[in-house]
């Protein structure tokens, strides 16, 4: 970002920092933004002479301080290195070496460019920081340049050597223009220093930070990950913590990126985002409660909403108690079954109160537990009945087969019935694979994908699916994407992230499609007549299924983690959490009382 009347290096900017609780920061909590809108919010402020620049290292370089504080280390011991680009992104890391040296700490900068942002890097060296060049052909004011190709593969060994041996890393090489995978010496050092590939961390509920040096503090995002998409195209460099500026961008909130930032803090400008059209929205618990209908006086058992479900099979009964106790319970009146006389008989053992046969519903779930066309008969009795259903969704067709379409209920269709989708449907078709369905559907529309595919990309798989079928795509996942048609005729993308880990257990998807087909049912005439309602329910629904698996585990793991925001250097205080215990998808369905309880104790009514 650009600066304006800065100077010096001390941490005089962080009163220019005020965070203050309300709608607006719940805003930006729970909104990404692309590059383009970042850019135009942060204009106006630039145009008046905010000194952003500052701004955001005072408070990258309070945060660092805050750490060493935190983990009492001796801050005069401390090795510190600054991987600054040329870049905007580069002069944010610059002042924030600059004042962290300036508090007496020994920081080095290692200049990954040609250039280097010509105040920042001033104030850098004023404050007594050391610079390390690496590219021959670089204009920095008194590094030396020149030196031949072979001095130069030692200099990037030494500078490789240096960062790995760093006690804390100050991650500044890119900014969010940046598309694609790292190139050059970038690249270089984040094959060196950074991975390949989605890292491992563990599920620690309260994000606590488990340091190895070096402790890596990433400037806007870490460098070498899809800012707006969310993948991680080639080497890259994951944060322990990122601090965001402005804005969140949509790789805190999309797979597998969201997984490389780390413990994210945001530092409010103060933009204005009152008309600003988010990116990627992050469903949170008053989300889901506008996703639920709250039970009418006069309401009876069909006003309360009425699910089909056509799930399970001979071979897989159990997906058929799963999928219907979860509707049952998950704040309608009424199910109806249809499946096979085992899969009945153990239905109507689980709930009684399960209607078995055809009748009028306001939602339909199938799939869950039919085989597909490559493991199962097509003249199985359930394919036979999803196929002959979902053949009333098809869009292709005269006048009267598209208004018929469009009449019908919503559907949720799930597993097995995901092949027997038809080419184009209305977006109440709601789809719920994981990885490896999305791919096998994404080949059968013809664009070839494997799960290892749509686990790099989820986000562009999602999109695709939506573009090309017109349903609104579920796709599991620790942090599971929603694409929906919007109230503009584009497209919306919601992320959920409040599952524990111990829900990837088996039945667990299931669940979630029966969650989901009852969540429509309860609003189905408004979701027809809306199609952008669709994809506020689903989400909802995704927030209740994780919801009750945090109860059912007694867990407070999640995905996604609300940023901590920034404050005059004091980031929010986090309770002691526990990590809980596993879980059957069964258990799940029992907590589906207890999350709708919690969720409807602070609904409003309308």
């Amino acid at each position: 970002m650009n600066d304006h009347g800065t100077s010096g290096a001390g941490m005089a900017g962080t009163q220019d920092i005020e965070a203050e609780e309300g709608p607006r920061t719940d805003m930006l909590r729970s909104n990404a933004y692309g590059v383009a809108t970042v850019k135009a919010l942060e204009r106006p402020l630039l145009d008046d002479g905010a000194p952003l620049m500052r701004m955001a290292a005072a408070a990258a370089a309070r945060r660092v301080l805050d750490v060493i504080d935190e983990q009492d280390w001796e801050a005069d011991a401390l090795r510190v290195c600054v991987l600054a680009g040329a870049g905007d992104n580069g002069g944010d890391g610059l002042y924030c070496g600059a004042m962290l040296a300036g508090e007496g700490l020994n920081v080095t900068a290692i200049a990954v460019g040609r250039s280097l942002h010509d105040e920042a890097y001033a104030a850098f060296r004023e404050a007594g920081g050391h610079v390390f060049t690496l590219d021959p052909n670089a204009s920095i004011p008194g590094a030396p340049v020149g030196f031949s190709s072979g001095e130069a593969g030692a200099r990037l060994e030494q500078a490789v050597r240096f960062a790995s041996r760093a006690h804390i890393i100050i991650d500044a090489m890119t900014g969010i223009g940046v598309n694609g995978a790292l190139r050059g010496i970038p690249a270089a050092i984040a094959e060196a220093v950074g991975k390949r590939g989605a890292p491992g961390r563990p599920a620690l509920p309260d994000d606590e930070l488990d340091i190895e040096f070096p402790f890596v503090l990433a400037i806007d995002t870490p460098s070498g990950i899809g800012v707006e998409d969310g993948a991680l195209p080639g080497a890259y460099i994951p944060a322990d913590m990122t601090m965001m500026f402005g804005a969140l961008k949509p790789c805190a909130m999309l797979p597998p990126a969201c997984y490389a930032c780390g413990r994210v803090t945001l530092v409010d400008f103060g933009f204005d985002v009152d008309d600003a059209e988010p990116d990627v929205e992050i469903v949170d618990r008053a989300f889901a409660q506008s996703a639920i209908r709250i039970p009418r006086l006069e309401d009876a058992k069909y006003e309360r909403g009425v699910t089909g479900l056509i799930t399970g099979s001979d071979a897989y009964p159990g997906a058929a108690v799963l999928s219907v106790c979860a509707a049952a319970r998950s704040n309608i009146g009424m199910v109806r079954y249809l499946g096979p006389g085992r899969a009945q008989d153990l239905v109507l053992h689980a709930l009684p109160e399960a209607v078995v046969g055809k009748g009028h519903v306001q939602s339909w779930v199938v799939g869950c537990g039919v085989p597909d066309g490559a493991h199962g008969d097509e003249r199985d009795l359930q394919r036979a009945r999803a196929k002959a259903l979902l053949a009333h969704y098809s869009l292709d067709g005269d006048e009267d087969t598209r208004r018929a379409a469009l009449a019908m209920p919503p559907v949720v269709v799930d597993a097995g019935a995901l092949d027997l989708l038809p080419a184009h449907v209305p977006a109440h078709v709601v789809i719920t694979p994981h990885a490896g369905e999305m791919a096998a559907l994404l080949t059968r529309l013809g664009e070839a994908a494997d799960a290892a595919d749509v686990a790099a990309r989820p986000l562009a798989a999602a999109r695709r699916v939506c573009e090309l079928t017109g349903a609104t795509v579920l796709l599991k996942g620790a942090m599971t994407v929603i694409v929906g048609a919007d109230d503009a005729g584009a497209t919306r993308t919601l992320v959920c992230g409040r599952a524990p880990a111990f829900l990837a257990t088996a039945g667990a998807g299931d669940v979630l499609a029966g969650i989901t087909g009852a969540m429509l049912a309860q609003q189905a005439d408004e979701v027809v007549a809306d199609p952008s309602l669709a994809a506020e329910v689903v989400a909802g629904a995704a927030y209740v299924h994780g919801l009750a698996a945090a109860l059912a585990s007694h867990s407070d793991q999640r995905a996604w983690k609300e940023p901590a925001l920034f404050s005059d250097g004091d980031e929010d205080t986090l309770a002691a959490e526990s990590v809980g215990h596993p879980i059957i998808a069964m258990d799940v369905v029992d907590a589906l009382p207890a999350a709708f309880d919690m969720l409807n104790a602070t609904a409003r009514y309308e």
